[in-house]
């Protein structure tokens, strides 16, 4: 298959992939999706089309009733997370993705248990990338902003230096400000060499930062392209991005009405 990437050089690739949590319920249903080296790549959708599933199979958290997912040259398909994290693959889940009651010097450790002889080298790497965070090593997990604790997710990940991060909806839960500042953090992890395969509810934002993306729809890769052409695309607008838009609207509606029921 021709690859494309824009370097040519597939870091991770699904082809055919099929996948379901169920017994004879598929959730995805022929997806193909390539990650090239260097190369920041969104998945966008409608809610069920199955973005997440997808990066859940490729880490091992899905059965894998057909298709293959290479990493490099190597056969990864059905491995496991932990077979992964060891081959170069870092994972950052949309919920319960710190150890609260760590503090965050105690979650990067986590983060590099299978090579703790690179712990300070590594550390050195986040801290380059998340200043702030390393001013704050004794302080726990628990504590922190959402924004924050997401720093920690990624910086976790990162502490095995992953030829690919998967990220599952960064931005999902906090405020605009904050989802600014995890835009601008993955940008910063892409820019330092590591490949992103990231999915996102906001789709436009997504688009705007990714080197290429997909647009999956019932399970498989419906459109892909650049992704500020996917942006300006009149089909991915008409089908997709008005969809998206009013599903983000409605989470946000959501989240602010559980905010108010929560304020004394």
């Amino acid at each position: 298959m021709a690859s494309d990437t824009q370097t040519g050089e597939v870091i991770l690739e699904t082809k055919d992939l099929v996948a379901g949590y169920v017994p004879g319920v598929n959730i995805l249903n022929g997806c193909n999706v390539q990650v090239g080296k260097g190369e920041l790549v969104g998945i966008i959708g409608p809610n069920g089309a199955g973005k997440s599933t997808l990066l859940k199979a490729i880490f091992g958290q899905v059965t894998i009733r057909g298709g293959s997912i290479t990493l490099g040259s190597d056969d990864i398909t059905g491995l496991k997370a932990d077979k992964l994290v060891g081959k170069g693959v870092g994972m950052v889940p949309q919920n319960n993705n710190v150890f609260p009651s760590l503090t965050i010097e105690e979650n990067l450790q986590m983060g590099v248990y299978q090579r703790p002889k690179v712990y300070a080298e590594r550390l050195d790497f986040v801290s380059a990338l998340f200043p702030e965070l390393s001013k704050r090593l004794k302080a726990r997990a628990g504590s922190l902003s959402g924004g924050e604790r997401q720093m920690v997710a990624m910086s976790r990940a990162l502490m095995m230096d992953p030829s690919v991060l998967l990220l599952d909806e960064p931005s999902a839960g906090l405020s605009p400000v904050r989802q600014d500042e995890t835009f601008i953090n993955v940008t910063q992890i892409n820019k330092a060499g590591v490949s992103v395969l990231i999915v996102e509810q906001n789709a436009r934002r997504c688009l705007q930062i990714c080197d290429r993306a997909y647009v999956l729809d019932q399970g498989r890769d419906a459109y892909s392209g650049p992704g500020r052409e996917l942006m300006n695309d009149p089909k991915v607008i008409e089908l997709y991005l008005g969809t998206l838009a009013a599903d983000q609207d409605k989470a946000k509606a959501e989240k602010a009405a559980q905010d108010a029921t929560e304020t004394p």
